[in-house]
């Protein structure tokens, strides 16, 4: 197996070619987690993977301001979009993990037990009754407490813990700025609560079904779970998963789920993918999916530092936006030069990514 057969495959596993998903919830469900620390690059990947009519930005974030999605502090930790009914299971699984790694940072910042007591209950009263409000908004419920909040740092890892817990995770939108509301009354349905062993089955399964062909130590990384545990997951996975050697290395996938089929990626096939973009960002080892012409660096920010441009399933540079009232500007620095054929993709992709925002696109093509 070849890096360029790798790389097709993480293409359609991670359903960036072949049949769209239905909706943004089944987007996010076939991942587990979806990065969204930038959350306009999150929803342009989500809509990316969506099937029928090309969804715009709005139609997007209307499943997060709903409650269709929901997002959060998880696994790593860092920001991911989580299908409502699995949040509580999925923070019971990696949620200790996670703590135990930002244990130095809240040390640093003077929180411990009593701390995160005193402030998830102030939180609790505050949002109770349906509230929503923002992290400054939840600041000022948490000063009767007395912790020091002097250092922003201090509210964003208070909720932050909180979020860890299910205790609270996003709420509707207000503007531009984001909400908080009380998981118990966001996703009021709780499913039934999953065993440990069975809740890291799931998450393993849908890990190497969404990203794979990749190695444990890329769901390490990405769940924030010792290698351990993800190997524990696969032998627990069983038949549902497959595993093949490649260049001393051992790669797993979904059963079956290894092989691309002949034809499913058009040619030329050029995307403009987010930062963060599940495709990329969940991955230790990115070399799969680096054309060999790039130069060697240690991951895709030291090359790029912006959205990132893939051809035929290899990085080939980076893009930036530059939104205005009336037009947004993409602007494309390539790596390696793009046949014209190629280059008309480009263009084609950006046009995608203008309709989506419903702006006119003004795309600006240049070499590092």
């Amino acid at each position: 197996m070849t890096n360029r057969a790798i790389a097709h495959a993480r293409l359609r596993n991670s359903r960036l070619i072949g049949t769209g998903l239905e909706s943004a919830a089944a987007v996010v469900g076939w991942f587990g987690a979806v990065q969204s620390q930038d959350v306009p690059g999150a929803l342009w990947a989500i809509a990316q993977r969506m099937g029928g009519p090309a969804p715009m930005i709005d139609d997007v974030g209307a499943a997060m301001d709903d409650g269709r999605i929901v997002r959060t502090h998880a696994l790593r930790p860092t920001w991911h979009f989580l299908a409502p009914a699995e949040l509580r299971w999925i923070q019971a699984l990696t949620g200790p993990r996670v703590h135990q790694v930002a244990g130095s940072m809240y040390r640093r910042m003077g929180l411990g037990a009593n701390e995160f007591s005193g402030g998830e209950e102030a939180i609790r009263e505050a949002l109770r009754g349906g509230r929503a409000l923002t992290r400054d908004e939840l600041a000022a419920a948490v000063v009767p407490t007395g912790i020091d909040l002097a250092d922003s740092l201090v509210i964003t890892h208070l909720a932050m813990h909180a979020e860890l817990d299910a205790l609270i995770c996003s709420g509707p939108r207000r503007g531009k700025q984001s909400t908080y509301q009380l998981v118990d009354e966001r996703i009021p349905e709780a499913s039934p609560s999953l065993s440990p062993a069975d809740a890291l089955r799931k998450l393993t399964i849908r890990y190497f079904q969404s990203h794979g062909p990749a190695l444990v130590h890329d769901m390490a990384w990405w769940s924030g779970l010792t290698v351990g545990s993800v190997r524990e997951g696969i032998e627990l996975a069983g038949s549902t998963l497959e595993g093949r050697r490649v260049d001393s290395k051992d790669y797993w996938a979904a059963a079956g789920a290894f092989d691309p089929e002949a034809g499913l990626i058009p040619e030329p096939h050029v995307l403009l993918l987010p930062n963060y973009d599940e495709a990329l960002a969940s991955f230790r080892d990115y070399s799969p999916m680096m054309d060999d012409a790039l130069p060697r660096a240690r991951n895709v920010a030291d090359v790029l530092g912006a959205h990132i441009v893939v051809r035929d399933g290899f990085v080939v540079g980076g893009w930036r936006r530059a939104l205005a009232a009336k037009q947004v500007t993409v602007t494309v620095t390539l790596l390696i030069p793009l046949t014209p054929a190629e280059l008309d993709a480009l263009d084609a992709a950006a046009a995608a990514y203008g309709r989506f925002l419903g702006l006119p696109v003004e795309l600006r093509v240049g070499a590092a």
